[in-house]
């Protein structure tokens, strides 16, 4: 009931016929999915995996479980997408299933602090990869300036996705291309190594030895694989963007994970069949070591390939996120400035502003692998809340439509395996980060009693939309 009385107390009008344009057809849908899944991850993330599971052979089960999850977890997310086909993803199906607080706590979490941790690590390893070419051998990149490369990342694509959403379609794509080929580059040449009688054997003749049986750390293994995979969900927030959405959702979703598990195996197998595992646990890029033990002088191609799949994925992080938070506007869970878009460019501008900002606060003080972590733990949060939308759907209202239904004992499944993944490494190896989640919390429950139940509105913050809405050329819209 708060949420319906703050719409009501709005001065805003909608305009007529102002709204989100469907612009995003079937091939492009798949190339968001896979274009937001192949990013910084399998580039880096394969040292973190081999760290903490201690065998390659732990670390190929871990990658091809994580895309089982993936999947999974997308097919559970398609039949809440086809019972709620609107933009905001987790945030919607969880505001239309459980109600006000629990999608405000969602919306706290994922837009305050895990899409724009997952663009700032992303923009990080960008910065890390464009830079190596530039420090080789035993040189460290400064800090400061691989902060500086990333913020500049982060402006330039929100300035993209501020001027059109077919630019930033476009830009999706053409980096998804330059993703794959240098995904398929690493594949080969790890298989003309291996013709070539040049490979490791050891990693495959003791591919088991030294696993690790610790619970936590092997939550932190699928930590740093599951980052590889974090993308599948995207393509929810843009619900009303995109074509057909009943019927092209869980189409892209079946074409974009299975091609995107299978890819990462070949690559993790050809790191293997270079590299020693002493050498993948020692190197600060494990794609630019492999380059540099094949390719010779055409190894500054990998960590071209490698900036520009961060930057395709970054671009994704961004554009599917700042939906969401335009969506939590709409209904009162954010400010209201939040939930317009640009009258001539239809953007929503004001989203798109406030996401990147979040993302160039979280680049100054952060390093990879602990944006990752934290990443990591909130969207497993996140992920079984949601899927936990499904059941509670089907126990109460089973006379909902549906064009597609998953069986039952996938979520209850996936909501034991999210339970896991957010428990364990805090039970077994916990770590700064998770003091900060739950403060984090904590503080998502006093501001949702003080601006949404009890709809405090200072009076400069309705002068600020005032005058901001006036500067950026931006108005309420209407739903599809």
């Amino acid at each position: 009931m708060e949420r319906q009385n703050n719409r009501g107390d709005r001065d805003e009008v909608a305009v007529p016929g102002l709204a989100l344009q469907r612009q995003i057809g079937l091939w492009s849908a798949v190339s968001m999915v896979a274009g937001c899944m192949i990013g910084s991850g399998i580039f880096m993330s394969p040292q973190g995996v081999l760290v903490y599971m201690g065998s390659p052979g732990a670390s190929l089960v871990v990658w091809a479980v994580c895309g089982l999850l993936a999947m999974l977890g997308a097919l559970c997310y398609a039949e809440l997408g086809a019972l709620f086909p609107e933009a905001g993803g987790e945030y919607a199906y969880i505001l239309r299933t459980f109600g006000s607080l629990p999608a405000f706590m969602a919306i706290y979490l994922f837009e305050l602090m895990r899409k724009p941790a997952g663009v700032a690590a992303v923009s990080l390893s960008l910065a890390e990869y464009a830079l190596a070419s530039f420090y080789p051998g035993c040189l460290s990149v400064p800090k400061a300036l691989v902060k500086s490369v990333a913020a500049s990342c982060i402006l330039g694509l929100m300035l993209v996705n501020l001027w059109s959403t077919r630019l930033a379609t476009m830009l999706t794509n053409v980096c998804l291309a330059a993703k794959l080929f240098s995904l398929l580059v690493i594949v080969g040449g790890g298989a003309v190594v291996l013709g070539q009688g040049q490979s490791h054997p050891e990693a495959f003749q003791f591919a088991f030895h030294n696993t690790t049986h610790q619970l936590g750390c092997v939550g932190m293994a699928f930590y740093q694989g599951l980052w590889s995979f974090d993308g599948w969900s995207s393509i929810h927030n843009v619900l009303e963007e995109l074509k057909n959405p009943k019927k092209n959702l869980i189409r892209a979703l079946t074409i974009a994970i299975p091609l995107v598990t299978i890819l990462y195996i070949l690559v993790n197998i050809s790191y293997l069949l270079v590299l020693s595992p002493r050498e993948i646990l020692s190197s600060e890029a494990i794609a630019v070591s492999w380059g540099n033990q094949v390719l010779g002088s055409w190894a500054w191609m990998i960590p071209v390939a490698a900036t520009l799949s961060a930057l395709g994925s970054a671009n994704v992080v961004l554009f599917s996120g700042s939906r969401v938070c335009y969506a939590a506007a709409r209904e009162g869970h954010m400010p209201q400035l939040l939930s317009m878009v640009h009258v001539s460019h239809l953007t929503p501008a004001p989203a798109l502003i406030f996401s990147a900002a979040l993302a160039l606060v979280l680049v100054n003080p952060g390093d990879f692998r602990t944006i990752v972590n934290l990443s990591s733990s909130l969207s497993w949060l996140t992920y079984g809340l949601t899927i936990s939308c499904l059941l509670y759907l089907r126990m109460k209202t089973k006379n909902l439509p549906r064009t597609y239904k998953v069986p039952t004992f996938i979520p209850a499944f996936m909501i034991l395996v999210a339970l896991y993944l957010v428990l364990a490494p805090i039970v077994d190896h916990p770590q700064l980060e998770f003091l900060y989640i739950f403060l984090f919390l904590i503080s998502g429950f006093l501001a949702y009693f003080l601006f949404v139940y009890f709809q405090y509105q200072p009076r400069c913050l309705q002068l600020a939309t005032l005058h901001l809405q006036l500067l950026l050329q931006v108005a309420p819209t209407t739903k599809h």
